[in-house]
């Protein structure tokens, strides 16, 4: 293959003349002469005429067929024959292939940002170095620059917080929801931040946000005129909370009814005093206590004894904060999700453990009969732990408050005949309960069918006979009364804003938490 014919595989479209071309195990060189149209100053445009001397320089490239490539371009430089100028001489660049002060051409400088946009410094650098490119960290990030913010704000747009570290500062994403792009980020989360970025970029006729009061004085501020829309999950999380509160405190009522319900002559299982089972997770459990308060004692940081001991900073301030009763109850319910098939038929298991059937076998045969789809593994490590006294007695199968709240939040085609039936029992043994179900499933009707109009009524209903958290949770409504009833009423949310928050989490992993806002921005507005 000629020189012409590798000239117009590299160089497609550029206008250089290749001269020659160096091969070697490790690297491809190739010499080659810019002869394009003279060009023009770039401080006063005009064009060079006279030609003051030429030079080489030296340009990376793309590797190719394995090997590292790189350009050694001769160029000329020009006079520049204007005398108002203050340039004298000047230098031309390839269109397509140089530009001003870099040693990269311009494909490989997309490359490399394409690196830096998605892996960030350090492992873009690992990157590249695997691809034969010659590129630090500090060259990729030099890389990144953030694309303008339009003058104009979107017309419909989202906003909501994301935390640089949880618990401590927050950031600010704006969301177009129409185009589901990102078109800013803000470095905290305060109303003053936000309002001086609407007076800025005017122009949003809808805000979708959660039921942030800092963003809410915001948009009244700088843009009083745009309709707030409240975000319906949000609505629906915030009833769930109301109602999994009201099942909490009317848990008495499902006790009495069930104790009601209970056959009179059950035996009662005597069982020795509850102790604390010997198992691993146990014991790990208090020595780690032990450690971490010997160390606090010595005045040792959070991180200096994670790092002594092996451990999170979160496990180590959790075992600081945490009084030992509650961490081991928590180590001695470990595994208690696997019990959770066994729960219905610990009732008749007591029973039957009173009456003296202790044979693990037997005793899977006859729940096994009744409808059990666990294992025996479990129902064998239950009955030791009977043995053992390291379980109090269960008396009847009361469904826990969360239970009870995704029943009543979730549809009604959504329930087997089994959960519907039982939260009909539920209902009957506590009349609040019950408002709160009949009340949670009217708003749910008014949240899918956009029936906003129906809001204040549903709110009136609530304030007059529900129970205290629901009750409370419709006062919160008739504050944020315009922004609920349009959540309720128009197509817009935040669904589109959660999305882009879940995004900035990820790019947040890949840079370990320790990037600074301005490399995050640059980041989250450049990620596709």
């Amino acid at each position: 293959m000629g020189l012409r014919a590798i000239e117009d595989v590299l160089f497609p479209g550029v206008d250089v003349d290749l001269e020659r071309l160096i091969v070697s195990p490790q690297l491809l060189l190739i010499e080659a002469a810019a002869r394009g149209r003279p060009p023009r100053c770039p401080d006063c445009a005009t064009l060079g005429r006279r030609v003051h001397s030429s030079y080489w320089r030296m340009l990376g490239e793309r590797p190719a067929i394995g090997r590292k490539l790189a350009i050694r371009l001769r160029v000329r430089r020009y006079f520049c024959d204007r005398k108002r100028c203050g340039r004298l001489t000047f230098v031309e660049q390839v269109e397509g292939l140089s530009e001003r002060y870099r040693r990269a051409s311009l494909g490989l400088k997309q490359w490399l940002r394409a690196v830096a946009v998605e892996l960030g410094g350090r492992p873009g650098e690992r990157l590249c170095r695997a691809l034969n490119l010659q590129a630090g960290r500090t060259r990729l990030l030099e890389l990144l620059e953030a694309p303008e913010v339009p003058a104009r704000a979107p017309r419909v747009l989202g906003v909501d917080e994301f935390a640089f570290r949880k618990g401590r500062t927050y950031g600010t994403v704006l969301v177009d929801i129409e185009a589901a792009t990102v078109v800013d980020v803000l470095p905290d989360r305060t109303s003053e931040t936000f309002a001086a970025w609407l007076r800025d970029h005017p122009g949003v006729e809808v805000v979708c946000r959660d039921r942030a009061t800092a963003y809410t004085k915001a948009v009244k501020e700088a843009a009083p005129d745009a309709i707030e829309v409240a975000d319906r999950w949000h609505l629906l999380q915030n009833l769930g909370a109301a109602v999994e509160k009201t099942c909490q405190q009317h848990r008495a009522c499902l006790r009495k009814q069930a104790e009601q319900d209970e056959p009179a002559e059950a035996p009662v299982v005597v069982l020795p005093m509850t102790v604390l089972p010997k198992t691993p997770i146990v014991d790990r459990t208090r020595d780690r206590y032990q450690d971490v308060h010997r160390l606090l004692k010595r005045g040792w940081t959070i991180s200096t004894i994670g790092r002594h001991l092996q451990l999170d900073r979160k496990t180590v301030r959790r075992f600081r904060d945490t009084p030992l009763d509650e961490l081991l109850a928590c180590a001695k319910d470990f595994g208690a999700h696997r019990r959770e098939q066994l729960r219905p038929f610990m009732p008749y298991l007591h029973i039957r453990f009173a009456a003296g059937i202790t044979s693990g076998r037997q005793l899977f045969d006859e729940i096994d009969e009744r409808g059990y789809t666990g294992s025996i593994q479990a129902l064998r490590q239950y009955l030791a732990r009977l043995r053992e006294g390291t379980i109090e007695p269960v008396r009847a199968d009361l469904p826990s408050p969360r239970r009870i709240t995704s029943w009543i939040m979730r549809l009604r085609d959504a329930l087997t005949e089994l959960e519907e039936e039982r939260l009909q029992d539920v209902k009957i043994a506590c009349p609040d309960i019950a408002r709160a179900c009949d009340l949670a499933r009217s708003f749910h009707d008014l949240l899918t069918n956009r029936r906003g109009q129906l809001l204040p009524e549903w709110i009136r209903q609530a304030e007059q006979n529900a129970p205290a958290p629901v009750r409370s949770f419709a006062g919160f409504l008739r504050q944020d009364l315009d922004a609920v009833t349009a959540g309720l009423t128009l197509e817009w949310s935040s669904g589109k804003v959660e999305g882009h928050v879940n995004k900035v989490k990820m790019l947040k992993r890949t840079m370990f938490g320790r990037a600074s806002f301005r490399l995050l921005r640059i980041r989250i507005l450049t990620h596709p």
